[in-house]
């Protein structure tokens, strides 16, 4: 499949790394040379230097020939004219454009054929709604849904006082006391998948998958204090800030919003008229005291810098804020990042990142393509939900009888409204949903993937 990526930024590069991986033939448009040049070296892509919006370079980028056409450059502007100008060379491509301006949301929604896009993606929007959804369930580091909100994969730490340090995983439903799967645990920056007889360590973060009701039960088990959240503080005012105010305020909860630029701050208040725009440097001490840091019930900090958020982050720790989470821009430092206090990260870029690649998957498979897809154990493994059609193999059987690929782990199965954790005795059939568990160096394009050949 023949795909064009166009701008080669932060998301761009991600895309190109991750879509070259997994074998797709790339060309990548940019104005940079240094940046193409960089890329070509780098993950073996064609690259074109020039205006993605233009006709003339899009032709040069094969945009006849082309699949698909990714439009993620800087300006919002730019993306739409990119895909509408590719949509018009070749009218069976396929188009996804990324919008950030919260200003086009409506008019995206109404104008999406006229605009001739496939998919729209709003990476802050979407760590916006990953944000709050970690603000529901204090206590987690990360929750992944499936199965339409009825599943999901929730990360957590376990800390030295933690009811689950030393403890094998044969015994633990004697303290949660209800159905989980622990599907994968990173240990030393190493993704493992664990046996039962795997004994938890200090230090070691698990993720487990569980019916979304179930999530409450198990921190209420393990003794994790959790209570609802009244008053959340947002350092910066940027986009993820603005959309994530917007939802809280839905449910009730109070917002205050550090920003720095007197100008935003206006614009701010005319848009969140209930929420508290206080204008001064987020990094400041005495600030954040005089706000009431301490009181809190969670601290987001979502500047531009990522730095900043970690400085900010770490402050906020060290004064008992209940729940820290932190926007990231860059998550490459894992080894550093999981040495400091930084609560749950978010990552924008990657959450869109994941998104995208997805869509490129059910694209190559047109039918049996992942119906959800995301990236666990920083990278190092990939939970897939599949839906069961006439094309699954061993339909019936159950699961001590199938021959799976090595590192291949059936995490969940979905039937109707019923949600099971699997055993041996488990089996799929023809409309079930299922949820596989893999490390990240195999590509499952379909469920018919995790079967031995």
């Amino acid at each position: 499949m023949k795909i064009i990526i166009a701008g080669a930024g932060k998301m761009g590069v991600t895309l190109t790394r991750q879509l070259s991986a997994e074998g797709y033939d790339l060309t990548l448009i940019d104005d940079s040379l240094k940046i193409l040049e960089e890329s070509q070296v780098r993950y073996d892509v064609m690259v074109v230097q020039g205006n993605c919006a233009s006709m003339e370079t899009l032709e040069q980028a094969g945009v006849k020939e082309a699949n698909l056409l990714i439009a993620v450059a800087g300006a919002d502007e730019i993306n739409l004219l990119c895909c509408m100008t590719a949509h018009g060379i070749n009218p069976n491509i396929h188009t996804i454009a990324r919008i950030r301006n919260p200003e086009y949301a409506e008019q995206m929604y109404k104008m999406r054929d006229m605009f001739a896009l496939s998919m729209s993606v709003n990476p802050e929007n979407q760590a916006a709604v990953e944000i709050e959804r970690l603000l529901k369930y204090p206590g987690f580091l990360k929750r992944d849904t499936f199965a339409k909100g009825r599943v999901e994969i929730a990360e957590l730490r376990v800390d030295a006082g933690s009811k689950l340090c030393n403890i094998a995983l044969n015994d633990m439903n004697n303290i949660v006391k209800c159905k989980i799967l622990v599907c994968a645990v990173l240990r030393n920056k190493t993704a493992v998948a664990p046996d039962g007889n795997f004994v938890l360590r200090e230090g070691d973060r698990i993720f487990v998958t569980a019916p979304t009701n179930n999530l409450a039960i198990l921190l209420h088990n393990l003794g994790i204090v959790t209570h609802k959240v009244k008053r959340v503080l947002i350092c910066g005012g940027g986009r993820v800030s603005f959309y994530l105010a917007k939802q809280l305020q839905k449910s009730g909860i109070a917002v205050q919003i550090i920003e720095k630029n007197p100008a935003r701050c206006v614009q701010l208040a005319s848009n969140l008229p209930s929420a508290c725009i206080i204008e001064g440097d987020a990094s400041s001490e005495f600030l954040l005291e005089g706000e009431g840091i301490s009181e809190c019930d969670a601290l987001v900090t979502a500047t531009d810098l990522d730095e900043l958020n970690m400085i900010i982050s770490l402050y906020g720790a060290s004064c008992g804020v209940p729940q820290v989470i932190t926007k990231l821009s860059r998550m490459g430092n894992s080894n550093i990042l999981d040495a400091l206090s930084l609560g749950s990260m978010i990552s924008p870029k990657e959450l869109c990142c994941n998104t995208i690649v997805r869509f490129v998957r059910a694209m190559k498979e047109q039918t049996g393509g992942a119906l959800t897809m995301h990236s666990i154990a920083d990278g190092q493994a990939e939970a897939m939900e599949f839906l069961v059609d006439d094309a699954v193999l061993h339909c019936g059987e159950p699961l001590r009888q199938l021959k799976l690929k090595k590192n291949v782990l059936v995490a969940c199965i979905t039937k109707g409204s019923k949600t099971e954790i699997p055993n041996g005795d488990s089996f799929f059939e023809k409309g079930d949903t299922v949820i596989i568990v893999t490390n990240g160096d195999k590509v499952l394009y379909q469920l018919n993937d995790i079967f031995e050949a």
